[in-house]
């Protein structure tokens, strides 16, 4: 899994990771491995809410530093520290509410935008996760759209038992070969929804910003996010 979302990340040169629940630092040494002709060995920056799990990462003598924090909480790194982010089978956790005063949308929205500021421009991370059903699906991507991000979800093995689903996002502000679509291009089973900010693509299809068909449009996707409009005027 982590190899595969080291191939989302299309990493060309040597990049500070951040790996999000790193556990015992297993994706970490993976990436602290890969060649230079494959455009490593990358340094990595580990968190994870377990300090057992960190510190048997110590133990193992892992290269990267790491970090004992919640992501729920966000993500405690300066604006732009990062290339890239990755992380495997943990966001599904945010998900949970262990409590009555436990918000899942909360510690997502926080997780995320957190995240969107770590990453420089044009910035990319992968989380492989586990949704329990479609709602968690839904929530975990309508949070990452929420915090700026263009977000697709890559789907292996669909429909099956060992199926496995990648959120892929970008931070917008970077080369065109960056974009989200580039990311998802010739790919099978990907959902993807681009909701970055300051939209250089809204009116592609020909709608002019305030006319007649750009305000349809825009009303029948308040529609779809479950919001109450006006009705159009004949």
């Amino acid at each position: 899994m982590t190899h595969r979302a080291l191939a989302l990340l299309q990493l060309d040169s040597p990049s500070l990771i951040l790996d999000i629940g790193c556990g015992s630092g297993l994706s970490g040494e993976i990436l602290s491995t890969v060649s230079p002709t494959d455009g490593g060995p990358h340094t990595w920056v580990g968190m994870d809410i377990s300090a057992s799990m960190l510190d048997i990462a110590l133990q193992r003598e892992v290269e990267g530093d790491l970090l004992l924090s919640d992501i729920g909480q966000g993500i405690p790194f300066r604006p732009g520290s990062f290339d890239a982010a990755i992380s495997i089978s943990a966001i599904q956790w945010l998900c949970n509410a262990e409590s009555n005063e436990t918000n899942p949308q909360g510690r997502l929205l926080r997780f995320f935008n957190g995240l969107y500021a770590s990453l420089r421009r044009g910035g990319r991370a992968v989380c492989q996760f586990y949704p329990k059903n479609e709602a968690q699906r839904t929530m975990i991507s309508n949070g990452a759209i929420k915090a700026g991000f263009g977000a697709g979800i890559l789907e292996d093995d669909p429909g099956t038992k060992n199926a496995k689903f990648y959120l892929v996002l970008t931070v917008g502000g970077g080369e065109v070969q960056r974009d989200i679509t580039s990311v998802v291009k010739d790919m099978h089973d990907v959902d993807v929804q681009d909701a970055r900010r300051g939209s250089n693509f809204a009116g592609k299809k020909g709608e002019r910003r305030g006319s007649k068909a750009w305000v349809k449009q825009k009303k029948a996707q308040m529609e779809k996010r479950g919001k109450v409009v006006k009705a159009s005027s004949k």
